[in-house]
């Protein structure tokens, strides 16, 4: 105990003493650095995917929703009424509606929504009254409905009229341009009505054998909510299915995986560079302190002395650079937090206690892991040291030493990773580009060697003292290499991510579907739609059928209820198994489909072929070479599956599950579809093409537009801003590896000014030392970046990538210029500083 003690009380000192001397101010400043880099974005993320999980709550009108074919009661209920929760209810049918009266009045189906008390509990109607458009976060009041703006249109229905429901006849006060959950509904091919919960039963409409769709929609905080989603997934019974925003439409989720995923590979970045920095600061320190366990070893110190000591400076620093690190990014993280506040316009939930735990776990274990090792060396140091300063301490153990600190950084990327895709592609690319830059240093220092006698002045110098120091030139190369490679990976991997965002979220993107166009009426409809100034489109068939067999074998939705151990997927393929399936056939892809596995036909094959959407296919079990049999209206359809398809759902256009090659269809009953862009000020378009044709249904998704694009800019601001903090921090932390092996260099300098060197001369060679490393490290950076970025944004982040070699090398210039300004700017002392300081100061 005491002699514990006694070791903790000799690191204390020797930490007061180094701090005080400014010994260990660099490596202080770097692990401050990386702790603040890892946990400011750990807060900023944080935040950011609570506030935007709460935001995309809104498109479901709360945080969970229980559906049903009937009233919802028991457990699932009872779990709704628990502590911490709101819940309130909604029923959805079709009946009738009729807009006016007498002679005159418009008759339609309509899609009706009876609103309990408190809908939205995320979220708001946007609704056009007498008072003008606004947001309304209450329900219509009773003897009152509302209309969405196209259902009116269509109708001919205006503010005040009489709208008739059954037995019912209600005022219409408001038509709704935005509603919470249309982004989860494109396919409501009538009218929606909206109207008080408490006015439905005098409508009469609620009879036996109707078929009403029940919803009960909870909000709370999120571990409320957690435990209402544990309680009711296993209660649920036939016809119930529970809904979270993870569940909710493709373009909405893939865009909230993708920015998580990217604020992951955000946190990779900060963890890399906070490695590199803390290696190179302790390598700084290690040399700066071998001469004094020499002394040590004279006066009797054991080994295990000395690696006590120093090892428990570390763990004294890493503490105190750990705490600082995590004040300073809490404090970051509250301003860029009020600031996203406002820039996106919704309350961003307060920070939690993980990011800080996490701060501490990674400056702690980058330090150790980077640290450790060079300081560890120390103990081998040689008593000779006093008097033979060339005598440096010697690691038997320094591969193991190396592999172990590789551990840590891997353990750590797959911890920050969240994917092991991610953390593995992370990991490969991390060592592959170490290979190389050390390599290409070894052959720079070489190459310099031969060419060195040829050049003259400070180009000489300069390249010499790369050559002359060939262990510090390849620690030099390679750090500065695997910085500026993360860097740029995620400008690289950032800038393809917003392209494809701004791609998919264009202005012109359809917001008007037409179903149930008839085969007879397809060129009606296009030359219809071409006239009205819109451009002609391609109608597509759809054909409705249920599955019936695999392979042979009869199949039913209960085939699917233990198909996996994971009960959630195993609700979900069964219900996927029961619905009826939307067809379509298709003689080529469109560019927001993909190939993925199996071979597309090409013309009409000779028989009928099926591709299916690779993630389905997977829900189902399905494989290439599996046989599927629908019935399509009593008549038995049976083919193979050849491929399997991405698709691009945030597209906006027609898109199915299972496609057929051409002819497989023929002769089936079908109808078509379609989807147009129609511009805004064309008011009349679906009033004139339902005029034209009565039996078509036109869909308004505008609103769907606005609610995807809305939940798109909110989720870019937060990628952005995580994007520029990031490479603020990576950028110090950049320059603090770098300034932490300088003191050859301004030793170097010092005898130079000594021996008559001008402060030109002096430049110039420092110049074009760094210019050499910097223009190595940010070439192979900006091709390792590259490739990488390739990787992750095709295996991660689902995205078509292309190599932009323009970008690399401008990245790789930047690079240059970086490690340049840096490694100038850090040897800045040199020049301005006496000689004989800068001397003393370095002998000390």
């Amino acid at each position: 105990m005491n002699r514990t003690a006694n070791l903790f009380g000799l690191a204390w000192r020797q930490l007061r003493r180094d701090l005080a001397a400014g010994d260990i101010r660099i490596l202080l400043a770097a692990l401050v650095l990386a702790v603040v880099a890892v946990t400011a974005v750990g807060f900023i993320t944080d935040r950011a995917e609570r506030a935007l999980a709460i935001e995309a709550n809104r498109l479901l009108g709360g945080d969970a929703v229980v559906r049903g074919d009937a009233p919802i009661a028991g457990r699932i209920r009872d779990a709704a009424n628990a502590a911490g929760l709101q819940r309130t209810e909604t029923v959805e049918f079709q009946s009738m509606i009729r807009a006016g009266a007498g002679d005159a009045a418009n008759l339609r189906l309509g899609d009706l929504r009876a609103l309990g008390a408190g809908f939205p509990l995320r979220g708001s109607f946007r609704i056009v009254d007498d008072a003008g458009e606004r947001d309304a976060g209450v329900v219509p009041s009773p003897g009152t409905v509302w209309m969405s703006r196209a259902g009116a249109d269509t109708l001919g229905a205006r503010l005040g009229d009489e709208i008739g429901i059954g037995d019912s006849k209600l005022r219409l006060s408001a038509l709704v341009v935005q509603e919470p959950d249309a982004a989860l509904d494109y396919f409501n091919v009538a009218p929606k009505v909206f109207l008080n919960l408490a006015d439905l039963p005098a409508t009469g409409l609620v009879q036996e054998g109707s078929r009403i769709r029940y919803r009960l929609v909870v909000a709370g905080e999120s571990g409320a909510i957690e435990s209402f989603v544990k309680t009711a997934r296993p209660a649920l019974a036939r016809g119930q299915r529970l809904e979270t925003i993870g569940e909710a439409r493709p373009e909405i989720r893939s865009a909230l995986d993708r920015a998580g995923r990217f604020l992951g590979l955000a946190a990779l970045v900060s963890v890399v560079l906070a490695a590199v920095a803390v290696a190179m600061a302790a390598r700084r320190h290690s040399e700066r302190h071998l001469s004094g366990a020499a002394v040590m070893r004279c006066l009797g110190a054991s080994q295990r002395t000395l690696a006590s000591i120093h090892i428990g400076e570390m763990v004294l620093l890493g503490l105190i650079a750990s705490s600082i690190g995590v004040l300073v990014a809490f404090g970051l993280q509250w301003a860029v937090g009020r600031w996203l506040a406002q820039t996106m316009q919704l309350s961003i939930p307060p920070a939690g206690w993980l990011p800080a735990l996490q701060g501490y776990v990674v400056g702690m274990v980058v330090l150790l892991a980077f640290g450790a090792p060079p300081v560890l060396a120390l103990r081998r140091v040689s008593a000779l040291r006093v008097l033979r300063r060339d005598l440096d301490a010697t690691e038997p153990s320094a591969w193991l030493v190396a592999l172990a600190g590789f551990a840590g950084l891997a353990g750590l990327l797959w911890w920050k990773a969240g994917s092991a895709t991610l953390g593995s592609a992370m990991l490969i690319g991390i060592a592959a580009t170490l290979a190389v830059l050390a390599l290409l240093a070894w052959g720079l220092i070489v190459a310099v060697r031969r060419l060195r006698s040829r050049l003259r002045g400070s180009l000489r110098y300069g390249l010499a003292n790369v050559s002359r120091r060939a262990g510090t030139s390849i620690a030099q190369v390679s750090a500065l290499g695997l910085g500026l490679m993360a860097l740029l990976l995620l400008t690289f991997v950032r800038t393809d991510l917003l392209d494809r965002w701004q791609l998919s979220l264009a202005e012109n993107a359809p917001n008007r579907f037409i179903i149930n166009v008839q085969s007879d009426q397809v060129q009606a409809v296009r030359d219809f739609i071409a006239g009205q100034g819109v451009p002609a489109p391609t109608l597509v068939p759809m054909i409705r059928g249920r599955l019936v067999e695999l392979n042979g074998k009869p199949t039913r939705g209960a085939d699917y209820a233990n198909r996996s151990g994971d009960p959630d997927q195993n609700r979900e393929s069964q219900r996927r198994a029961e619905r009826e399936f939307n067809l379509s056939v298709a003689d080529a892809l469109r560019d927001d489909n993909k190939v993925v596995a199996g071979k597309f036909w090409s013309g009409k094959p000779a028989k009928p072929e099926l591709s299916v959407e690779e993630g389905y296919a997977e829900s189902l079990g399905w494989k290439i070479g599996d046989r599927i049999a629908f019935d399509i209206a009593g008549q038995k359809f049976e083919a193979p599956i050849t491929s399997l398809r991405s698709v691009e759902w945030e597209s906006f256009r027609p898109n199915f599950f299972v496609i057929a090659s051409p002819g497989a269809l023929d002769g089936f009953p079908a109808s078509y579809i379609t989807a147009v862009s129609v511009p805004p000020a064309q008011t009349r378009f679906t009033a004139a093409l339902v005029q034209r044709f009565p039996n078509l249904s036109v869909i308004d998704v505008d609103a769907v537009l606005k609610q995807v694009r809305s939940t798109g800019d909110q989720v870019s601001k937060v990628v952005q801003v995580v994007f520029w903090f990031s490479l603020a921090a990576g950028v110090l932390v950049l320059l603090a590896a770098i300034s932490a092996s300088q003191d050859e260099r301004l030793l170097e300098g010092g005898v130079m000014r000594v021996l008559g060197g001008s402060r030109r001369q002096l430049r110039l060679a420092q110049a074009s030392e760094f210019a050499a490393i910097g223009l190595l490290s940010g070439l192979v950076a900006a091709i390792a970046a590259s490739v990488l970025s390739g990787v992750v944004a095709t295996r991660v982040f689902d995205l078509p990538w292309e190599p932009n070699w323009v970008l690399a090398a401008v990245g790789g210039g930047l690079g240059m210029l970086a490690a340049l300004v840096a490694g100038l700017f850090a040897t800045r002392r040199v020049l301005d500083a006496p000689p004989s300081v800068t001397l003393r100061e370095l002998q000390n």
